[in-house]
C-alpha cells in the first residue's frame, strides 16, 4: 500500500500546511474505508491511495491530491458531503463530487454513456481537476482490471479507449493516454494485443543496435556543437498506437518509421533548432516528413520538432526534438503547467494571437521561416497556454452539452473533439480547427452560422473546389457568400462536423416550414389565372 510519506515525497515542494492537509486526507480516508476490500481481495483503500500518488507524480495541489484520497468516501465510506465541506472545505467537495458523479453511470450504450459526458462537462467547466482526479482514479484501475469480473472488463476496456484516453490526449497528457490504451488493449482484442507487441518486440531488435550506434553518433555531433546540457534517449510506441496504424497501413510493417523514435532534449529552443541542423547534417530527411510543432504547437499544447531521416545504422528513423519543458508537458501535458496558484475556477480562451499559431503536420521549405518561426514559438513559451483551461474543453461544453439526442450527442463529441484533426487557414491567416476529412462546408459553419447557411462556393488555395473536397493542413480557404444561397439536404452527406449538420437540419427545417404555404400561394395563383 501506498503510504502518505510516499505520496508527500512525490509532492513538488509542498508546503508545511500543504503537508499538514493530506495527512489529514489520507487518515481520515483510511479511517473511512476500513473493512472495505477490492475485487482482488485486497484493503480497498489501495486504490484512493494509489490515485493520489498518481496525482502527486503529476504535479497537482495539495487540494487534488487529499481529493484522490477522498474521492470514493461519499459514494463507498457514506461519508456525508456536510461532514467532506466541514473538515476539508469546499473546494475539495466541489472536486469530490464532480467525480462521484462521473462515477455513476456506465458504459452500457449511448443513452448512459451520454449522460456520464454531459456530467463530464457540468463538472469540469468549472474546475479541470475533476477530470484529472477522474483520469487518475481509471488510470489506478486499469491497472487491476483482471480482478474485475470477466462481464464487466470489455465494457470498462472500452470506454477507456473510446473516452477517457482521448480526454487524456487532448489535455496533453500523453503518458497518461498511452498506458490507459495499452492497459485496456488486451481486454478488447486480446489476439492484436499480441500480435502489435511481436511486431514492436521484432522491429525493436532489428533496429536496436543500430538505433544505438544513431544515438552514440549524434551525441558527438551535438556535443560539438556545443550544445549545454542535452541528452537522449529512445521513445517506444504504444501497443495500442501501433494497432491503430498497422490497420492504416494494411498491416505493412515497412510503412512505419516511428515504432522506436530518437528523442533529443535540449536546453532552449534556439538549441532545438540547432539540433535539427545537426541531425540533418547527418542524415538525409525524408522529403515532407518534417514537422514543425515548436512554432506551431498542437492544440492539446504540444510541442517538439519531428523529422524523419534515413541513416545507414538503422535504416529509416524518426527523430524528436524538444526542450526539457516541452518533454514534463508532452508527459502531463496540463497538469505540468498546474498549482493551486494558478488553476482557474471558469474557462479561459486562449489569446487569439496564440490561436492563430496552433496548425500542424505541415510540411514546408522551413529554413527560410526560421526567424519568424522563433520569435512565435517564444511568445508562446512565455504565455504559458497550459496554465489555463483548454477552449476546447469551453467548446465542447457550449456545443453539445444541451444537445437533446444522446446518440446524436455521443458521436457529435467523437467527431468534432476526439478525432485526428487538420488545421487550416481563414484567407487573413485565422487558424481553424477541424475534424480530418472536414469540408469547406464544415469550414464555413466553424467561422459562422450565417456564413454556412449562405454558402455559395468556395476556394483552397486560390482554386474553385467543389463542397465535398477533404481539407488538408496547411489549406487557405477562402467562402463567397451570397444572400440567395441555401443550404441542401445533401450537404447532410458530406459534412463531417455535428455544428454544420445541426445547423443545416435547422436551415431545412425553415425551409420546409416555408414550403407548404409558398406551394399554396402560388396554387391560388394559378387558378386565378
Amino acid at each position: 500500500m501506498v503510504s502518505v510519506k510516499e505520496i508527500i515525497g512525490t509532492m513538488r515542494a509542498p508546503s508545511p500546511e500543504d503537508v499538514a492537509f493530506v495527512e489529514k486526507a489520507y487518515a481520515y480516508a483510511k479511517k473511512a474505508h476500513e473493512g472495505q476490500t477490492r475485487y482482488s481481495g485486497e484493503p480497498y483503500f489501495i486504490h484512493p491511495a494509489a490515485t493520489a500518488k498518481i496525482l502527486a507524480e503529476y504535479g497537482m495541489d495539495a487540494t487534488t491530491i487529499a481529493a484522490g484520497l477522498l474521492h470514493d468516501a461519499i459514494e463507498d465510506a457514506r461519508v456525508s458531503r456536510e461532514e467532506m465541506e466541514r473538515e476539508f472545505g469546499k473546494e475539495l467537495l466541489f472536486i469530490v463530487d464532480g467525480v462521484t458523479k462521473l462515477g455513476t453511470h456506465k458504459y452500457r450504450g449511448a443513452e448512459r454513456h451520454a449522460e456520464s459526458l454531459r456530467r463530464l462537462l457540468v463538472a469540469t467547466a468549472s474546475d479541470i481537476r475533476v477530470l484529472i482526479v477522474k483520469l487518475a482514479d481509471r488510470f489506478h484501475n486499469m491497472q487491476t482490471l483482471e480482478h474485475v469480473p470477466e462481464h464487466k472488463r470489455h465494457r470498462i476496456a472500452l470506454e477507456t479507449v473510446e473516452i477517457y484516453a482521448p480526454i487524456a490526449d487532448r489535455l496533453g497528457m500523453g503518458r497518461m493516454k498511452s498506458a490507459l490504451e495499452d492497459l485496456a488493449f488486451p481486454f478488447i482484442d486480446p489476439d492484436a494485443a499480441v500480435h502489435a507487441a511481436e511486431v514492436r518486440k521484432l522491429k525493436t531488435k532489428e533496429t536496436e543496435t543500430g538505433l544505438a550506434k544513431v544515438r552514440k553518433e549524434l551525441g558527438r555531433e551535438l556535443a560539438k556543437k556545443g550544445l549545454p546540457g542535452f541528452r537522449t534517449d529512445i521513445r517506444m510506441k504504444g501497443l495500442w498506437s501501433l494497432h491503430q496504424k498497422l490497420r492504416r497501413k494494411q498491416d505493412d510493417i515497412s510503412l512505419i518509421h516511428d515504432i522506436a523514435a530518437l528523442r533529443i532534449i535540449v536546453s532552449s529552443i534556439e538549441d532545438c533548432y540547432t539540433a535539427l541542423g545537426a541531425v540533418h547534417a547527418l542524415y538525409k530527411p525524408l522529403p515532407g516528413e518534417f514537422k514543425d510543432y515548436i512554432a506551431f504547437p498542437k492544440p492539446n499544447g504540444y510541442q517538439s520538432l519531428h523529422t524523419t531521416v534515413v541513416t545507414p545504422e538503422a535504416g529509416i528513423v524518426e527523430v524528436q526534438i524538444r526542450t526539457e519543458e516541452m518533454h514534463r508537458h508532452a508527459m502531463f501535458g496540463i497538469a505540468s503547467h498546474m498549482s493551486y496558484k494558478q488553476l482557474g475556477k471558469s474557462i479561459e480562451k486562449l489569446d487569439k494571437e496564440t490561436q492563430k499559431s496552433r496548425f500542424s503536420a505541415l510540411s514546408f521549405s522551413w529554413r527560410s521561416l526560421i526567424p519568424s518561426l522563433m520569435r512565435v514559438a517564444k511568445r508562446d513559451e512565455e504565455m504559458r497556454p497550459g496554465t489555463k483551461i483548454p477552449p476546447w474543453l469551453a467548446e465542447l461544453a457550449e456545443a453539445h452539452a444541451g444537445s437533446a439526442g444522446s446518440e446524436e450527442f455521443v458521436e457529435g463529441l467523437k467527431e468534432d473533439f476526439f478525432s485526428h484533426r487538420v488545421f487550416v487557414f481563414t484567407p487573413q491567416g485565422d487558424v481553424i480547427d477541424l475534424p480530418a476529412t472536414s469540408t469547406p462546408i464544415d469550414f464555413a459553419y466553424a467561422i459562422h452560422s450565417d456564413l454556412g447557411d449562405h454558402l455559395q462556393g468556395a476556394k483552397v488555395n486560390d482554386k474553385l473546389v467543389a463542397f465535398d473536397t477533404p481539407l488538408n493542413n496547411g489549406d487557405i480557404v477562402e467562402i463567397m457568400r451570397r444572400d440567395s444561397a441555401h443550404p441542401s439536404a445533401k450537404w447532410l452527406d458530406i459534412v463531417r462536423t455535428s455544428l454544420a449538420r445541426r445547423h443545416i437540419k435547422t436551415a431545412l427545417g425553415m425551409t420546409e416550414q416555408t414550403k407548404p404555404r409558398r406551394r399554396a400561394r402560388q396554387t391560388r395563383k394559378a387558378r386565378r389565372a
